[in-house]
């Protein structure tokens, strides 16, 4: 059986340990991703999906439980290695873009390359021409980000997180900054992404509409997974 890409057991956060003002967030969790899944995360407000998302993202450590990425227990790793392994494992897409207004689309989609490497290559630079060209953009590569409308930067940045050829791609409310039209645009080039690049998507999105798009809906409340299966009505 193949080993899942994310598997949590009795995953618990908690904050302020020990003080007046402790809070457990998670409680608990168990929960398995497989490779090439595409499922959402929802969850009203301080249900603990930023929380879940961030140790998902190697930003925070679990207070207890387990977490295993790609077969890897990856919560006593040191920080060094944490940042390799995020960086080699993982790409983020978040509802603001954070891409470099004064750079290119090209630039800004290599940027992941420019970071680990200290250079860019004429081989990293046909792949950020590729993921462009996938995502629609081939004729805007050479426009600086700051000068493309907002569903154009929000292109950017799925190219952007595809371009180490990630395992898993986190993706924070992608389409939350933007109109309807665009949104779809977006959630539609995700699906079109994934197909493209067997790449495993987890979507974070407070739209009910995209979540029924998914593959698979993981519901939190109260830090406890409420509903785990393929998309309900009821639930969204």
């Amino acid at each position: 059986m193949t080993t899942p890409l994310i598997q949590l057991q009795a995953l618990r956060k908690v904050y302020n340990a020990g003080q007046p003002s402790e809070a457990e967030v998670l409680h608990g969790l168990g929960l398995q991703l497989q490779r090439g899944e595409f499922a959402a995360l929802i969850g009203p407000s301080g249900s603990g999906k930023s929380t879940l998302l961030n140790i998902l993202g190697l930003l925070e450590r679990p207070s207890s439980g387990q977490y295993l990425l790609a077969g890897q227990a990856v919560q006593a790793l040191p920080d060094d290695a944490l940042t390799r392994l995020r960086r080699d494992t993982l790409g983020f897409v978040f509802q603001f873009h954070h891409l470099l207004p004064a750079y290119s689309a090209l630039e800004n989609v290599a940027m992941p390359v420019l970071v680990r490497d200290g250079k860019v290559s004429a081989a990293a630079k046909g792949r950020a021409r590729e993921l462009l060209d996938a995502v629609g953009l081939g004729g805007a590569m050479d426009r600086l980000s700051g000068q493309l409308s907002g569903g154009m930067q929000q292109r950017v940045a799925i190219a952007r997180a595809l371009m180490l050829s990630p395992a898993l791609v986190l993706a924070d409310e992608p389409t939350g900054n933007l109109d309807t039209a665009s949104s779809n645009e977006v959630f539609a080039l995700l699906r079109q992404m994934h197909a493209k690049e067997g790449t495993t998507f987890l979507v974070v999105t407070h739209d009910p509409r995209m979540a029924a798009r998914c593959d698979r809906v993981i519901e939190l409340v109260d830090g406890h997974i409420a509903h785990d299966g393929p998309p309900r009505t009821a639930t969204l």
